[in-house]
């Protein structure tokens, strides 16, 4: 186990004055993915699970952490978003579902956060829903992809 350092810092903590920003269209797509067992993958997909549809709790998890992010991170702007899409793409022979987030706004700051929200809180919802079936389970990769908008114009990874 790694040695935690406890770093003091004498700073005030605030949240970004974006009043002088201009309001453009946002968008952040971000991706992660969550590894199982071959068997715990085909009961999500037969939908065999006893707690009913993963993908679907998944999918709805990821759209309420979205709108629910400025709660979760003490700095993060609430913002006004326009639309969010959870997208989720089972890899049979990895034993995985990848999961990508895209979330847009028209707004002073970007919807980054929002995204990589989405994604840790839906691959958890998997992970949550199928646990007592495989404790094992992995979340990885999880990143942005790319975003679009505001003075740093557009990022891809």
């Amino acid at each position: 186990m790694s040695k935690l350092t406890h770093f003091d810092h004498k700073g005030d903590a605030h949240m970004v004055d974006v009043a002088a920003k201009d309001i453009t269209h946002r968008r952040a797509v971000a991706g992660g993915q969550i590894e199982m067992q071959a068997e715990t993958l085909q009961l999500i997909l037969q939908g065999g699970h006893k707690k009913g549809d993963v993908l679907g709790v998944a999918r709805v998890a990821g759209i309420m952490a979205a709108k629910k992010t400025a709660e979760l991170i003490p700095l993060c702007h609430p913002l006004s978003l326009s639309h969010i899409r959870i997208e989720f793409a089972p890899n049979p022979e990895q034993h995985s579902i990848r999961c990508e987030a895209t979330v847009e706004t028209d707004g002073k700051t970007g919807v980054e956060m929002e995204a990589l929200t989405a994604v840790q809180i839906a691959l958890l919802t998997i992970y949550d829903m199928c646990k007592a079936v495989d404790r094992g389970m992995t979340i990885t990769n999880i990143g942005l992809l790319e975003k679009s908008g505001g003075k740093s114009g557009n990022w891809r990874r």
